[in-house]
């Protein structure tokens, strides 16, 4: 598990480091919250991005996850005088990896629709955000689950 999550990482790294030369449309970062771990984002258009996490979770049982989302973000609710601000919305998926209670694990997937809310700096490539994530699991059974965080990337 940690070996994939570590290929996950450098994948995405390199990915970034192929887009990112003058665009400066990559970030890379930390997420904080529930759960806990690595971020990376890609713009393809001016107000559509693609944004993915590998994270860890110690609430209620340790588990690592991986999760991707298509982002929708609206820059014309905010007037700031520096920088900008937008309000983000999208879909994506999420696949949790968890140990069950005998020593065996558990996979789930589920359904993600983000909500958020981002800053970026004006003369600093930095990215901050907050959102919250309703879930819906899908596969091994159905449940309905929240989770929210805070968090930072830097643009390349």
């Amino acid at each position: 598990m940690k070996k994939t999550a570590l290929g996950l990482l450098i994948f995405g790294c390199l990915v970034g480091a192929t887009f990112a030369e003058s665009n400066r449309n990559v970030g890379l970062g930390i997420i904080l919250g529930e759960p806990t771990g690595l971020t990376f984002k890609l713009w393809n258009k001016e107000a559509m991005a693609f944004d993915a996490a590998a994270a860890w979770s110690f609430v209620g049982g340790t588990y690592f996850q991986i999760h991707g989302d298509m982002l929708f973000h609206n820059f014309n609710l905010f007037r700031v005088e520096t920088g900008r601000m937008s309000l983000y919305y999208g879909a994506g998926a999420r696949i949790k990896f968890a140990e069950d209670g005998a020593g065996g694990r558990d996979t789930t997937v589920s359904l993600r629709v983000p909500f958020g809310l981002a800053y970026e700096f004006d003369k600093t490539p930095v990215e901050i955000f907050m959102e919250i994530v309703p879930m819906l699991d899908l596969i091994p059974s159905t449940h309905f689950q929240m989770a929210g965080a805070v968090g930072f990337r830097y643009y390349f």
